[in-house]
């Protein structure tokens, strides 16, 4: 496990009307949002990877669909630097992934369907009004990153 990530799975509640799941509550990780999206991933198509400077992302990928999840520590210092984490998760394991800043992140549609991820960050992108520069460090754009999807 990489330092500082927090994954919870999502327990789904269901009955004769379908399924209901906590995503989010102040009371287990609380790290002040600022804004949230969804996100629908089409077949084979990775998002990432890239990493933030300043932001935490609070990811939720409930499924339907499944993603399969890259992590890398690259973080000066911390106890878990260099390592990779790579998980199924979305509809075969509904969860919660805390990205904290420096942890290079990306996720590639595995299903044969789309898949949907939403994210709560803790900065706004682009800051108030869009008027800032992105914190992001686009990897995916870089032909000697090390950090590669399959």
């Amino acid at each position: 496990m990489i330092n500082g990530v927090i994954i919870k799975e999502l327990n789904k509640y269901e009955d004769n009307r379908g399924y209901l799941m906590e995503i989010y509550r102040r009371d287990e990780v609380d790290l002040g949002v600022a804004m949230s999206y969804l996100s629908v991933t089409l077949p084979g198509i990775a998002r990432g990877p890239h990493e933030h400077v300043y932001q935490t992302d609070y990811f939720i990928f409930p499924g339907p669909g499944d993603f399969k999840l890259y992590l890398w520590d690259r973080r000066e210092g911390s106890s878990t630097q260099g390592e990779k984490l790579e998980m199924v998760v979305g509809e075969t394991y509904p969860c919660t992934v805390v990205v904290p800043p420096g942890v290079v992140h990306g996720y590639k549609c595995i299903s044969d369907h789309s898949a949907t991820s939403i994210n709560f960050p803790d900065k706004l992108y682009k800051g108030v009004g869009k008027k800032e520069e992105v914190d992001e460090i686009r990897w995916e754009n870089r032909e000697d990153s090390p950090y590669k999807i399959d």
